[in-house]
C-alpha cells in the first residue's frame, strides 16, 4: 500500500504541476457549459421569438370577442384594422404586409363572425365559419405570433364546442415564407457551425503532424539547415497544408450541402433548395473558407512548433475545437454582428459572413473586412512561426 501511495503521489504531482494538463482537464467542462448555454439561448431565440416583443397583427373584420379575450389574457398583441383589405387578399399582398409592412401576422375573420358562431349549429352539416391566420415561418417573431394566436383561438373554439375552424382551407397557403426564406433560415443557422468544425478538423488532422511529427522523428533539423529562409519554410508549409486542408474542407462542405436538404426533409416538403444561391454567393463562401483555413493552419502550425511530439501537439490543439464550436454557435443567433468592427475578429467574422451569405443579408464590406482580417492574422502567425523556427531551444528541446 505504501508503494502504491508513493506512485499515486508521484503521478498526481506530475499532473498537477503541468499547467497544460490542468487546462486540458478543466477547459472542456467550461467550454461545454458555454456552448450548451449559447445553443439553448439561440434555439430559444429562434423558436420562441423575443420575450418582450409586441406583436403587431393586421386584421380584417376583427372579432370583438377575440379582441376582448386578448386584452383580458394580457397578451402582448396589438391589432391593426385593415380597412381597405378584401377578405380574399392576394398571397403577394399578404406576404408584403407581413414581410415588409412591419406586421407579424395577418388575421382574417368572416363578416359578422360573433353572430355566426353564436347561431351556428353543427347538426345542420354546414361548413363552420373559418378564421385565417397568415404568417411567415422563417421569421421567429412571426412564427411566435402565429402560435400565440392559434392557441388563443383553439381555446375559444374548445369553449364553444367547435363552432368555428382555424386555417382549414386546403387550397390556401397560410405560411407566406418563400422557398428562399426557409432555405436561408435553415442554412444560415446550421452551415456556419458545420463549416467551421469541418474546416478546423481538416486542418488539425494534417497540421498537427507536420511540424511536431518532424520534431519527434528528428527530421526537422534537415529542413532547418537547407539554404532557404526560415520565413520561406514557414510559408511553404502553411501554403501546402492550406491547399490540402482546403480540399478536405471543400469535400466535406459539398457532402453537407447535398445532404442537408434530405436531412431537413426538403425533398419531401419542397422547402429547402440550395439552388436559390448564385455562383457569386458560392464564390464568396469559397473566399471566406480559404481565408479561415489559412488562419486555422497557421495557428495550429504555431502550436505544433511549440510541441515536442504529435501527442503533445494534439493536447495543445484539442481545446481549440471547443472554442471553435462556441464561435460557430454564434451563427445561430438571428441578430448577428451589429458593428462592422466585429468583422475584424478572426473566425467570428467568418461565421457571421457565412451566416449572412446563406441568409442573403450580407454586405460586401463585411466580406472584404473578413478576408482582410483573416489574411492579416495569418501573416502574424507566419511571422511568429518564423521566429520559432529561428529559436534553437524551441526546435530542438527534449
Amino acid at each position: 500500500m505504501k508503494n502504491i501511495l508513493t506512485v499515486m503521489k508521484k503521478e498526481l504531482r506530475r499532473f498537477l504541476g503541468d499547467r497544460r494538463m490542468l487546462a486540458t482537464l478543466v477547459l472542456p467542462g467550461i467550454l461545454i457549459y458555454v456552448v450548451y448555454s449559447l445553443m439553448g439561448s439561440a434555439f430559444s431565440d429562434v423558436m420562441g421569438g423575443t420575450e418582450d416583443m409586441e406583436y403587431r397583427v393586421l386584421t380584417h373584420n376583427l372579432s370583438p370577442t377575440v379582441a376582448t379575450i386578448t386584452e383580458q389574457s394580457g397578451l402582448n398583441i396589438t391589432y391593426v384594422a385593415c380597412t381597405d383589405c378584401a377578405e380574399e387578399h392576394s398571397p403577394e399582398a399578404i406576404a408584403e404586409s407581413i414581410n415588409e409592412g412591419g406586421y407579424h401576422a395577418y388575421l382574417v375573420f368572416p363578416e359578422n363572425f360573433d353572430e355566426s358562431i353564436a347561431t351556428y349549429d353543427p347538426a345542420l352539416g354546414l361548413p363552420a365559419p373559418e378564421v385565417k391566420i397568415y404568417y411567415n415561418s422563417s421569421d421567429a417573431d412571426s412564427a411566435t405570433a402565429y402560435s400565440t394566436l392559434l392557441a388563443l383561438l383553439d381555446a375559444l373554439e374548445s369553449s364553444m364546442t367547435n363552432r368555428f375552424d382555424v386555417n382549414m382551407s386546403q387550397d390556401v397557403t397560410f405560411d407566406v415564407a418563400s422557398e428562399e426564406d426557409v432555405t436561408g433560415m435553415l442554412f444560415s443557422m446550421l452551415m456556419p457551425l458545420l463549416l467551421v468544425i469541418l474546416m478546423f478538423s481538416s486542418c488539425m488532422a494534417m497540421t498537427a503532424e507536420s511540424i511536431a511529427g518532424e520534431k519527434e522523428r528528428g527530421t526537422i533539423a534537415t529542413l532547418l539547415i537547407t539554404p532557404i529562409k526560415r520565413s520561406e519554410l514557414a510559408l511553404g508549409k502553411i501554403a501546402a497544408l492550406s491547399v490540402m486542408s482546403l480540399l478536405g474542407g471543400l469535400c466535406s462542405f459539398t457532402g453537407v450541402l447535398l445532404a442537408l436538404p434530405k436531412l431537413m426533409g426538403g425533398e419531401a416538403l419542397g422547402a429547402v433548395d440550395a439552388s436559390v444561391y448564385t455562383v457569386s454567393d458560392y464564390a464568396m463562401i469559397l473566399f471566406i473558407i480559404l481565408s479561415t483555413i489559412l488562419v486555422f493552419v497557421s495557428l495550429i502550425a504555431v502550436l505544433s512548433a511549440l510541441a515536442n511530439s504529435v501527442k503533445e501537439a494534439s493536447t495543445l490543439i484539442s481545446p481549440l475545437m471547443l472554442v471553435v464550436t462556441v464561435v460557430g454557435v454564434s451563427g445561430m443567433f438571428t441578430g448577428g454582428a451589429q458593428s462592422n468592427a466585429l468583422f475584424l475578429i478572426p473566425v467570428y467574422n467568418s461565421v457571421q459572413c457565412i451566416s449572412g451569405v446563406f441568409s442573403m443579408s450580407y454586405e460586401p464590406l463585411q466580406i472584404i473586412l473578413t478576408v482582410a482580417a483573416n489574411l492579416a492574422t495569418t501573416g502574424l502567425f507566419v511571422v511568429l512561426l518564423t521566429r520559432l523556427f529561428n529559436n534553437e531551444k524551441v526546435m530542438f528541446k527534449k
